[in-house]
């Protein structure tokens, strides 16, 4: 059973819907006094409130029976106003139970950010390379560029290419520098012989290395020979091989250029040679190349470009949607300002908004922080400038600055990677309003000790200082 607050709730909110106007207190209280059973005069009603009978009779009291009953479509009364009332409260709560049981939907089983989105997670964005990806791998010889900053979704969108070069029957292979050891780039053979290997067992072929290398022959070549004469001889269906974070290879320029040149070479030989044809390549990067390469030996001049951007307005209203999260319009507007759109930061706020049931308004007030959600992150941002000098005077550069900055090519290039600056030409700004705020308060100390992990709140051996640059 309904109570008089209640039913004089409800008919308000009604009123309100449908003429965008409210219930003066003496409407209010005449409503009450209406359905409760004591059924008081408007004489009585008017002397307890310091009315007149007459205004309340003549004016106040018709004017509110009128407003009710254009809101229900029902004539309405002092006399039937209960009866009609309680019974459109009642119609009206069974038209909410089932549109409610119409719309459930499931618990959304969120996923925190970590790494690759997978492959059935109802959290990638797709966007329109997809599709150019999907086609261009399965021509012969196909040779796909992927570059993009730190954590703005090269991985993940890898792994949907090789699946979909699984499901046409391409065998594949996905490796990342990131993965090989440090002795893997002390020399051109270590660094072949470790590609060799990896092929060779992820495919699950039978290892011939030590029968195909020769040491009289050059290890370029010996590469070249265990795959034409060998590997790609004997799968059966073409082959996908993505080499993830190649950029490691910048830091060493001249094993670089004989690698680069190999991947070249195997590309161009796809025109003329079937065998070559059965070998398809994804180069995947994070930077720029800032290393001399000649033009005629470089991968970074042919095949498909692919550059990651940020999301638009639209795919994080879309990934906001998928969180369950209503965003406002200055919401959306604050959380691109200070995400830039980055695919992780975004997925981080939502996550965080949708796991703990905080706004994004209130999640966004401390985000540039220690204790922020994306604390972590700034830390390890932090770290990476830690380690090179350059970078770290390079983006206090950039900080300090209202315009455009004009950097090394080099320090452009590493900062870009990290996601830090975005880059027309040289001039570099700082990429999203997060790393302003973040970076503005502290002095980059510079450790330079590689080793150092991140402890507690802050990378062990960073000096902070909360001063302004």
């Amino acid at each position: 059973m309904n109570s008089v607050k209640e039913i004089v709730k409800v008919t308000e909110e009604l009123i309100c819907k449908k003429t965008g106007k409210s219930l003066s207190f003496i409407q209010k209280v005449i409503l009450e006094e209406s359905l409760n059973e004591t059924h008081k005069t408007y004489a009585q009603i008017a002397q307890e409130n310091n009315y007149s009978e007459s205004y309340i009779k003549q004016l106040v009291a018709p004017q509110l029976w009128k407003m009710i009953s254009a809101t229900v479509d029902e004539k309405v009364n002092r006399t039937n106003c209960c009866a009609i009332l309680k019974q459109r409260l009642e119609n009206s709560s069974n038209c909410v139970k089932e549109s409610n049981a119409v719309k459930t939907s499931p618990k959304i089983n969120l996923e925190y950010p970590d790494g690759q989105v997978p492959l059935s997670s109802p959290f990638y964005i797709q966007r329109d390379i997809e599709k150019t990806c999907y086609q261009e791998i399965l021509q012969p010889g196909a040779l796909i560029r992927i570059k993009a900053p730190r954590q703005m979704g090269k991985t993940s969108l890898i792994s949907r290419i090789i699946a979909y070069g699984n499901s046409q029957y391409y065998q594949t292979v996905s490796l990342s520098l990131d993965n090989a050891e440090t002795k893997i780039f002390t020399s051109t053979e270590k660094l072949l012989r470790w590609l060799c290997a990896n092929f060779t067992y992820q495919l699950g072929i039978k290892s011939k290395l030590e029968e195909y290398w020769d040491e009289d022959m050059g290890t370029l070549v010996n590469c070249t020979i265990y795959f034409r004469d060998y590997l790609l001889q004997e799968i059966s269906h073409p082959a996908i091989l993505a080499l993830d974070e190649v950029n490691q290879l910048f830091e060493y320029p001249n094993i670089a250029r004989d690698f680069f040149a190999l991947l070249r070479s195997w590309h161009e030989s796809a025109k003329n040679f079937d065998i070559w044809k059965n070998l398809c390549l994804i180069i995947v990067n994070s930077t720029d190349v800032y290393i001399p390469l000649p033009i005629n030996r470089s991968p970074f001049n042919i095949g498909l470009a692919i550059e990651l951007s940020p999301f638009t307005i639209l795919q994080v209203e879309d990934l906001a949607q998928r969180h369950g999260i209503e965003l406002l319009t200055s919401e959306l507007e604050q959380l691109m300002e200070i995400t830039g759109g980055f695919p992780y930061l975004v997925r981080l706020a939502f996550y965080h908004s949708a796991h703990s049931q905080i706004s994004i308004t209130d999640l966004m007030q401390n985000a540039a922080t220690n204790t922020g959600i994306f604390n972590y992150h700034l830390h390890q941002q932090l770290w990476h400038l830690q380690q090179n000098h350059d970078l770290a005077n390079g983006f206090q550069t950039v900080i300090k600055e209202t315009t455009p900055t004009y950097l090394e090519q080099e320090i452009a290039f590493k900062l870009k990677s990290l996601g830090l600056v975005y880059l027309v030409g040289n001039l570099a700004t700082v990429s999203c309003g997060l790393y302003r705020e973040y970076f503005s308060k502290y002095r980059i100390d510079n450790v330079g000790d590689s080793s150092k992990n991140i402890i507690g709140d802050t990378p062990k051996g960073c000096r902070l200082s909360l001063s302004p640059l």
